[in-house]
């Protein structure tokens, strides 16, 4: 039988634990694995979803960049702005609301954490985009 089993441990693939902690401690390991193995090293080495090589860098991700891109989510849903997969203008009012939701939400929770310039701007955010929700309920 251990024979059977060393023949087959030969086949297929292996499994390697990557976890930075230990699952049965929850301690940190001594050898914690590479992260820079499966992570690109530079923007050229990026691919997009079609596995083309893109030289363009992506923007810096911090709060602000976060809400303004789910702002424009919401946006594109009031028929504000155009899909930029298809380039046309497609309403979807339930889903503005969802996402007009989880930025209320996002204040809420991070009411008191947030620098002046980042809680102007989403109070500036979720006033216009309610807005804007009121004005598209009135048009259907």
């Amino acid at each position: 039988m251990a024979d059977e089993e060393s023949k087959q441990a030969g086949k297929g693939f292996t499994v390697q634990d990557r976890r930075r902690f230990s699952p049965d401690t929850g301690e940190a390991r001594e050898e914690a694995p590479e992260q820079s193995e499966a992570q690109p090293k530079s923007s050229e080495e990026r691919r997009d979803a079609s596995g083309a090589t893109s030289s363009e860098t992506l923007p810096e991700i911090n709060f602000s960049t976060f809400v303004i891109g789910l702002s424009t989510q919401a946006l594109m849903h009031l028929g504000e702005i155009a899909n930029p997969v298809s380039g046309d203008v497609e309403i979807d009012v339930p889903t503005a609301k969802q996402m007009i939701d989880i930025l209320g939400l996002l204040k809420d929770k991070t009411r008191g954490n947030l620098n002046a310039s980042e809680d102007r701007l989403m109070e500036d955010i979720l006033f216009d985009l309610r807005m804007k929700y009121v004005e598209a309920v009135k048009k259907r």
